[in-house]
C-alpha cells in the first residue's frame, strides 16, 4: 500500500519533522556540556548553605526529560513514518523494516532512548542534589549519545545492506 511518494508533500513534512527533532534531540548533548563547564568556571564564591548545580547544570533537569527526550522519541517515530511512506516499487526511495540500516538505525535508538531516560536523567538529578560523583557519569552518557549520533548518521547516509 503506497501511502505517499518521496516527492510527496506529506513525506517531505515527516522528513522535516525527523530532521527538526533530531536537531532538538541532540543540539543539547553538544551545547550543555560546554555552557556547563563555563558555567562553573565563571561562578562567584558558592552561597552558605547552598548546594547543587551552579549555572546552566539547573536548567538541564528540567530541559532535557522533556524537551529532549520527547525529541529523541519523536525523531525515531517520524522516521517509522518515513519508512512506512516510502514507495514499495523497487526505487532508490523504497525503504522496508527488513533492511539491515533500518534494523541497525532501530537499535542504535533503543540504545539511545536507554541511556537518555536510564543514564543521563538520573545522573542530572544527582547533580542537581549536590552529588560531586553524577559530573563524570553525565561526562560518560554525553559522550555515548554523541558516538551513537555519529554511528547513526553513518548508518542513515551509507545505509549498510541496502
Amino acid at each position: 500500500m503506497l501511502l505517499a511518494s518521496a516527492d510527496s508533500f506529506g513525506y517531505r513534512l515527516f522528513f522535516l519533522l525527523h530532521i527538526l527533532a533530531v536537531v532538538a534531540a541532540f543540539a543539547p548533548a553538544f551545547v550543555w556540556p560546554v555552557l556547563n563547564r563555563h558555567a562553573r568556571l565563571t561562578a562567584e564564591t558558592p552561597v552558605e548553605g547552598k548546594t547543587g548545580p551552579v549555572g546552566s547544570e539547573a536548567l538541564t533537569g528540567v530541559m532535557n526529560p522533556l524537551v529532549h527526550g520527547s525529541a529523541i522519541v519523536l525523531a525515531g517515530l517520524f522516521g517509522f513514518a518515513l519508512i512506512g511512506m516510502s514507495d514499495k516499487a523497487p526505487s532508490p526511495d523504497h525503504f522496508a523494516f527488513s533492511q539491515t540500516w533500518i534494523s541497525m538505525g532501530l537499535v542504535l535508538w533503543f540504545i539511545m532512548i536507554a541511556i537518555f531516560f536510564v543514564g543521563l536523567v538520573p545522573a542530572q538529578r544527582a547533580l542537581r542534589e549536590g552529588k560531586v560523583a553524577a559530573e563524570q557519569r553525565l561526562a560518560m552518557f554525553y559522550g555515548s549519545l554523541h558516538l551513537l549520533l555519529l554511528l547513526q548518521l553513518i548508518d542513515m547516509i551509507w545505509k549498510p545492506g541496502l
